[in-house]
């Protein structure tokens, strides 16, 4: 089912709302070590210049700092990039920039990777935002997405406002490939994300996707 325009606006709204509580609702998702698999996962060299795409309040972004990259920050909500502000403080060298998924305020081949954690599936048309992060990448540069598999929780996209309820990891591989990318790997990020419903006691644990291609 493709979302419709309320849906995308839910989302942002959804988002400015609990922005001042995402570090403590999303710690109950998953853990901190897949931002760090997932940044793993670019191969960067020091110093590189990363775009974190769907930054939030930092999950991603808190990371490549501490391991001394510079960092463009990419959301939506202009809210939830004050809350990323507020968590990283001055650690680090970090530019942020309030875009969305169809049209990302970053330069063609600009930066050396783009990665994106949980973003995939908030937005409207997921091989267009691939594309997006494919074009803002150097040749040799990488994009990484950790995402959530396929799934049948439907609480999550009523309540938290997601519009797609996973991915078959065959279609991301495809998505890639389409959008120019090489030596693509979609494999299991071994870990998982647990969400409970808010009406009802319906508790959903969902295993997470890693997936990294080179731009030619």
């Amino acid at each position: 089912m493709r979302p419709d325009r309320q849906d995308r606006l839910n989302s942002k709204e959804y988002f400015d709302r609990i922005s001042d509580r995402w570090d403590s609702i999303r710690s109950g998702f998953f853990s901190e070590n897949l931002g760090k698999k997932a940044v793993d996962a670019a191969s960067l060299s020091p110093g590189a210049s990363v775009a974190d795409i769907g930054a939030g309040s930092g999950f991603i972004t808190e990371e490549l700092l501490t391991r001394g990259h510079h960092v463009i920050a990419v959301d939506q909500s202009e809210k939830m990039l004050l809350a990323l502000r507020t968590r990283v403080g001055d650690r680090g060298s970090i530019d942020c920039r309030v875009g969305e998924d169809r049209s990302l305020p970053v330069a063609d081949s600009s930066v050396d990777a783009a990665l994106a954690n949980m973003f995939l599936h908030h937005v409207e048309s997921p091989p267009d935002a691939i594309r997006e992060m494919a074009r803002i990448v150097k040749p040799g540069g990488r994009v990484v997405l950790s995402d959530l598999d396929e799934h049948t929780f439907e609480f999550l996209r009523t309540e938290q406002h997601d519009r797609w309820m996973g991915f078959k990891r065959d279609d991301i591989r495809r998505w890639f490939a389409e959008a120019g990318l090489i030596d693509i790997s979609v494999t299991s990020a071994e870990e998982t994300c647990c969400a409970s419903s808010e009406c009802g006691g319906e508790t959903a644990k969902v295993t997470i996707f890693l997936a990294a291609g080179t731009k030619k």
